[in-house]
């Protein structure tokens, strides 16, 4: 039977937005009150650092090199590891309250970022689309209404686009024309049950709320489910086929990996309490564990 096992020895604060570069053979991923990237060797566990002047919410390699970073004022672009970071776009939400989030690049090399209203009062939650392919960066507010954007990704076709709001349990999903870059026929992907009034860490009867997500070849969607200490595996149809227990009791986002894309990678929340962090030792830590369905490779972002 497969196990879990701990990519890297020093854990996160928040680790988010993970992605394998089939290129260099390394999982990349942020830790966002860290306000750092990370990057590591799964084999032999070597892991860089890459210090960040704001929280970064997610990024994603870029097809000329280097990355994208939506960090929590807009979105930077880097050619080398610890080099410069220049402002492609700096976005027009109030930072002192919302940053962005959850993102990744689509398969026609757009980078969408969603964000998350701190305070989490109200769903003022947006997600964007960048678009650099034809030189001048064109950014698009592509859906809102949420409070913690989450759970971005595409179906195998291309022709799907899922994204949740964590706070409400909800998974959404939109049918997309990538070469208009339009969403259409917006519809409920899945619900999630609330969590019972006066559930605390430990106690029975909740399983989670849905955060970062991933699609298989076959069409399913992986969600990370917070504070429910599982990945749930969901149908095109939206409904839950399969679940694997975390070692950590909040899993962040997982994503695939390994040469044949069938290891998969979670990341996981790590400011947890001390009875906690004692009885999950794995809390904040990235893990990895091989799966029977590969899933799909990153999308490259093009400029």
């Amino acid at each position: 039977m497969n196990t879990w096992r701990r990519v890297v020895e020093q854990p996160d604060r928040l680790g988010e937005s993970p992605f394998w570069h089939p290129d260099e053979k390394r999982l990349y991923w942020v830790d966002i009150p860290g306000r750092r990237l990370r990057r590591a060797d799964p084999g032999t566990g070597a892991c860089e650092t890459w210090p960040m002047p704001q929280e970064p919410g997610c990024f994603a390699p870029a097809r000329r090199g280097g990355w994208v970073i939506a960090l929590r004022d807009g979105f930077y672009r880097a050619y080398e590891w610890g080099g410069e970071l220049k402002l492609i776009h700096r976005s027009g939400h109030d930072a002192a309250t919302t940053r962005f989030n959850d993102g990744k690049a689509d398969p026609r090399g757009r980078f969408w970022a969603g964000t998350m209203f701190e305070p989490k009062t109200r769903a003022a939650g947006e997600l964007f689309s960048l678009d650099c392919r034809d030189g001048a960066p064109r950014v698009e507010r592509m859906a809102g209404g949420v409070t913690t954007a989450n759970g971005l990704a595409w179906s195998p076709a291309g022709d799907t686009v899922y994204w949740s709001d964590t706070p409400r349990h909800l998974v959404r999903a939109w049918d997309w024309d990538p070469g208009t870059n339009r969403m259409t026929r917006e519809r409920v992907f899945h619900q999630f049950a609330d969590k019972p009034s006066g559930w605390m860490p430990g106690d029975p009867g909740y399983g989670g709320r849905p955060d970062g997500a991933a699609v298989d070849a076959e069409g399913h969607y992986w969600c990370a489910m917070y504070e429910g200490g599982r990945i749930v595996r969901l149908s095109p149809a939206g409904e839950v086929v399969d679940e694997i227990a975390t070692p950590m009791l909040c899993p962040t986002m997982p994503c695939f990996g390994g040469d044949d894309l069938r290891t998969l990678f979670v990341t996981s929340a790590g400011e947890r309490s001390e009875e906690e962090r004692a009885a999950r030792p794995l809390t904040g830590h990235v893990v990895a564990l091989r799966v029977d369905v590969p899933g799909l490779p990153v999308n490259f972002f093009i400029d």
